[in-house]
């Protein structure tokens, strides 16, 4: 009899639970309607119950529940009398970590918006940074640019004169992801360019515009992370420490080819260990990339032929047309630092092709029209009609890629005070 009364109790369980599953799925619905539309309406402290109610009761139903969430906890916490502010940041804090358990996705993000949080509202300095920390060792580029920054600052502050490398290779991550997403950035905003300009999509333009905004804070990321190395990043610096390191990565193509871009970038290519970093990193790793490298030191020893049949290798064997153009771009900079101006402009010219919006390539050139000015024209007038040459391609850096309109505008201005003036043109019976 016992039996029979658990096995009819087993029964009514399994029949009823539909039902009761059924009621709670409703309820979380129709409260998560309710809290959103009073949300997209501005009421924050009015969506407050619902939104709780379904913080401690659907956790998983939506993501919209920490989205949405979090602007609701802010509210709340920024109207928190001073004895509830301990309350209510940890409110806050509770939508991020919540979030990271119920959807994991985005987690570097998530990491850093709460980093953000916890900044501006005096967190202890070691808690935003182990934020930071968590991170940026999924995602670097995920963080916004601020904690970007921040975040090296804190490494850089621990380590620079105990463990310089970790330094190097924090730079060398964000660097690298910084020119995937750039390089994404480039991609598209060309595909758009190339549609007919009459027939262009608001959609498009729009979407250009974002990913021109994208590109200026990628760039400043860049310079910001730059500014802060420069102290460190010296040929001083930089050659004694990849000596003591050499040996135990030699044969490892990642830490040879950050080695090897940090030595070109910071022109320290005339040290002979340079061409023993170049070429390890040849032979662990035969890319292109590391062909474009040893074309260069080839070309400084003068063995010009073999370095174009390397040069000429690498643009051949590698696929992407956005790496192709910065290869060329690379050795137009080399060919430019010895003299070879015309090869330099030419090189310039054939990576635009692959890449139209590589507006450092026109700045080389603006460069080289600049410098040329002494040699070119009898006369005043004729000598400084260059700049006028230089300034129209500095322009154009500035058109195909607004990220970089900081530099570019420096380059104009400069060229423009060199343009021939009115005075000139008189006395030359021009005007």
């Amino acid at each position: 009899m016992k039996n029979m009364k658990q096995i009819f109790t087993f029964l009514f369980f399994i029949a009823t639970a539909p039902i009761v599953f059924s009621q709670a799925a409703d309820e979380c619905n129709i409260k998560y309607n309710l809290f959103k539309g009073e949300y997209k309406a501005k009421k924050y402290d009015q969506a407050f119950d619902n939104w709780m109610w379904c913080m401690d009761n659907c956790p998983k139903l939506s993501v919209n529940i920490y989205k949405y969430g979090a602007v609701i906890a802010k509210n709340k916490f920024s109207k928190a009398s001073p004895a509830e502010k301990e309350l209510g940041k940890q409110l806050v804090k509770r939508v991020y970590m919540q979030r990271l358990d119920h959807f994991p996705s985005d987690k570097a993000k998530v990491f850093s918006d709460l980093a953000t949080f916890m900044a501006s509202n005096g967190a202890p300095e070691e808690e935003i940074f182990n934020l930071l920390q968590q991170a940026f060792e999924i995602n670097p580029t995920d963080m916004s640019g601020k904690n970007i920054l921040r975040y090296f600052d804190g490494v850089m502050d621990r380590n620079k004169e105990t463990n310089p490398q970790l330094v190097f290779d924090t730079y060398d991550e964000v660097i690298e992801g910084v020119e995937l997403k750039r390089t994404s950035y480039f991609k598209r905003i060309d595909g758009i360019n190339a549609k007919d300009s009459l027939t262009l999509s608001a959609k498009d333009k729009k979407n250009r515009g974002i990913y021109q905004q994208n590109l200026t804070a990628l760039e400043q990321i860049e310079s910001g992370l730059d500014s802060r190395l420069s102290a460190i990043s010296t040929c001083e610096n930089l050659i004694p420490l990849n000596k003591k390191n050499f040996d135990s990565n030699k044969n490892d193509p990642v830490w040879l080819r950050r080695a090897v871009s940090r030595m070109f970038n910071k022109e320290c290519t005339d040290d002979p260990f340079y061409d023993t970093l170049v070429e390890a990193y040849v032979k662990a790793d035969p890319s292109p990339q590391a062909s474009v490298f040893y074309a260069g030191i080839l070309m400084k020893n003068g063995e010009t032929t073999k370095a174009t049949e390397y040069f000429k290798q690498a643009v051949e064997q590698e696929q992407d047309p956005y790496k192709k153009s910065g290869y060329l771009l690379k050795v137009a900079q080399n060919r430019m630092k010895k003299g070879a101006k015309s090869e330099a402009r030419s090189l310039c010219y054939e990576a635009l092709k692959y890449a139209p919006s590589n507006g450092k390539a026109y700045l080389l050139i603006a460069s080289m029209y600049a410098s040329s000015a002494n040699s070119c024209g009898t006369d005043v007038v004729s000598k400084r009609m260059v700049y006028v040459a230089a300034v129209n391609k500095a322009k154009r850096a500035k058109a195909v890629d607004p990220s970089i309109s900081s530099m570019a505008n420096k380059y104009i201005k400069a060229y423009a005070d060199n343009v021939p003036t009115k005075k000139d043109l008189f006395v030359a019976g021009i005007a």
